[in-house]
């Protein structure tokens, strides 16, 4: 097999290594990790290398320390969403379907809403709309949070002679989200296209979502499409790349 050389420094390695055992459940919450001279003998590193390695994992929030005891894995750790079960629009009245879901969980959820207006169109929102770069589409931006902690930013964009008129061009939350909004015309989502990368956080992003160091988001571009197969919703989902994961289901 042949030899593999990073070139970054051990401690980003060694906490690569750790933080990879951590998401994969092969350290699991509440797990003790090995003391530093164990992780010293395994790694081949110096002390100090592995504590600056600890260091990086406590800053991400995948380790925390306990005077006295050692260092032990997060309890709370990756959280796993699945976007099909907030698609479908919720009955009159009821609140957005990922409150709900959060609520189940034990966990309060909540959207604040930071702006909402027309803005030229981004090229792979005029892309999916079939319309002209630059031209004007309503945003709704938001940011969502779990027991008051940021954990995702929300750009939404409609075509303006969707939206004009209606309450997604409203400064204001809408209840049930945008598919209880979009049912309400006439204009029931049936698919979802999605496009998942992960990069580098921008400025805003890191400030907005608090990451602790730099971390990379995880960015959906995702593409909601009517029964009779027309784009009237594009959402730029921007997650903390430490602390969520997706899973898609496909039928079978």
């Amino acid at each position: 097999m042949p030899v593999i050389r990073d070139p970054r420094p051990r401690s980003q390695q060694i906490a690569a290594e750790l933080r990879a055992y951590i998401m994969s459940g092969d350290l699991p919450a509440g797990a003790k990790l090995p003391s530093t001279a164990e992780l010293s003998a395994t790694y081949e590193a110096p002390g100090a290398t592995i504590q600056n390695a600890i260091t990086i994992l406590k800053s991400e929030g995948y380790v925390e320390g306990q005077p006295g005891r050692g260092v032990y894995v997060r309890p709370v750790q990756q959280q796993t969403i699945t976007p099909a079960d907030y698609a479908e629009p919720v009955e009159p009245g009821q609140p957005y379907a990922w409150i709900t879901a959060a609520s189940r969980r034990g966990e309060e959820g909540a959207s604040a809403l930071i702006d909402v207006g027309e803005v030229p169109a981004p090229a792979e929102v005029a892309a999916a709309f079939g319309t002209d770069r630059g031209m004007p589409v309503v945003r709704r931006y938001q940011l969502l949070t779990l027991d008051n902690e940021p954990v995702e930013l929300v750009s939404t964009f409609y075509p303006v002679n969707l939206a004009r008129g209606t309450a997604l061009a409203e400064q204001r939350k809408i209840r049930g989200g945008s598919p209880a909004a979009l049912a309400r015309m006439g204009r029931v989502l049936a698919r979802f296209e999605d496009v998942v990368s992960a990069r580098p956080a921008t400025s805003e992003e890191f400030v907005r979502l608090e990451l602790p160091t730099e971390v990379p988001i995880l960015r959906t571009f995702r593409v909601s499409i009517t029964e009779d197969g027309q784009p009237v919703e594009c959402q730029l989902l921007i997650k903390a790349g430490n602390r969520r994961n997706v899973r898609y289901r496909w039928p079978t």
